[in-house]
Order: C-alpha cells, then structure tokens, then sequence
C-alpha cells in the first residue's frame, strides 16, 4: 500500500426514504458494515433530525464511517475512510449499498501518499512506562452506542439519548414507536414528534383529568375517547 489510508466518498441514490429516516437502522447498519470489514468499532454516535434526516459517525481503530441522508430525496452521502491493510472499505460499501437498497457512485481516493510523506521519530509519551499498549486485540475494546432522538421545529429542539426501539408500527395514517429513553424513561413519538414520556407525562394527564374531576365530584361512568386512555384511567 502506497498510502496511509483509503478514502470513499459514495452517493448513495434512490435508496428506500423509510431506512434513511430511521436512526436505529442506520446506526446498526454503519457498525454492522465496519465490523463485516474487519474493522475495530471504538464508539457510534448518531442523530435523528425531525421531521426527517440522519447524522452520524462510527470510529473505528483504523479510522472513521459516516453519513448524512436526506430522506426527501432518497439519497445519503458515505464517507468510509480506513487506515492500514487489514480493513477494506469496499466490503462496508457493498453491505451499505444493500442495507439501503441503494443506486451509486463511487471514488476512491488514498490518504497520505508515502511519497509525500517522511516519518518521524516521534513516540508518545505514556502514564506509565511499564504497561505496553494494547494493539488488535478486538475483544478489548466495549462499543460506546450513543444514539439520539431530535424533536425540532423552527423555534425550539428536543433531543434526548436512547437505547434502544420498544415499539414500531406504521398503519396508513401515522407512524408509532417507543423509545427507551436514559433521562426520561420509556418515550412515545407519533410521527417523529414527541408526544410524552415516564418523567412527564402525570403534567399533561393530570391536567386533562383533575379539573374535571374535581369539577364534577362524585362521578359514577367515565367514558375517555383518545389517545393516552390507559394513561389516563390511572389518574381516576
């Protein structure tokens, strides 16, 4: 290898607009196809942006995968650059390529020409001299996930850290899924807007519920029509 690294930049076009709107598959996607390369995954760190578009990186030992989409347009920018021999960005292409049932084109170009390049003497500086450092040993390395749901319209942002996808249906009028959220518990999300969560939502039952219940007395038939009922029965 005549270079440093190898760098592709893709255009990914007519992918499915779903897939590129859905964070989680992303993400899982990016880490899937630098592990499948032979890659070392350091940590991931993606956005879902409302009402649709992703960011997102994946650090590898051997550098970087990243991606931007726009689901409007069926279309995502990749960057996979890697470093070395042992990791080839073509196998990350190829399953991206799949993942997002995807049109492209592609370059590649090779980072750090040798013949431009002199090396140093250079070594670092360790905390302890005793303790050697620890190279391609996979299994010493714990994946950071760092995932992120954004509620944005344009005066205000919500973005909160999730886990993990509990539910997800679509029907023919809007989208439903629950999130497992680390500051706000389990979240409910109704086409991409978030609707309330474990830490908040007693302020908007309770508000629905209280007035009128104090209003009225002693009530001896309730009836609630709407969304949220179970939440809502539980404050009778």
């Amino acid at each position: 290898m005549k270079a440093l690294g190898r760098h592709i930049l893709v255009e990914f076009t007519g992918c499915l607009a779903d897939v590129l709107n859905d964070v989680s598959i992303i993400e899982k996607s990016m880490v899937e196809a630098a592990q499948i390369a032979g890659a070392t995954v350091i940590n991931s760190n993606f956005h879902h942006f409302s009402p649709w578009g992703v960011s997102g990186v994946v650090v590898i030992q051997e550098s970087h995968l990243a991606i931007h989409t726009w689901p409007e347009y069926k279309y995502a920018a990749v960057d996979l650059f890697t470093c070395g021999e042992t990791v080839d960005p073509w196998v990350s292409f190829e399953f991206l390529k799949k993942a997002f049932g995807a049109n492209y084109s592609a370059i590649e170009m090779n980072r750090g020409s040798h013949h431009l390049l002199k090396k140093s003497d250079f070594k670092p500086h360790r905390a302890n001299e005793d303790q050697a450092y620890v190279t391609n040993q996979k299994d010493s390395y714990k994946i950071e996930r760092n995932v992120w749901f954004t509620d944005k319209d344009e005066r205000q942002a919500l973005s909160l850290r999730y886990s993990d996808v509990l539910f997800n249906e679509t029907n023919e009028f809007q989208q439903v899924r629950v999130f497992e959220t680390f500051a706000y518990g389990k979240m409910l999300a109704i086409n991409n807007m978030i609707m309330c969560t474990e830490r908040d939502e007693a302020h908007y039952h309770e508000m629905i519920v209280h007035p009128i219940m104090q209003l009225h007395g002693k009530p001896q038939n309730i009836l609630v029509i709407g969304a949220g009922t179970a939440v809502r029965f539980e404050k009778f």
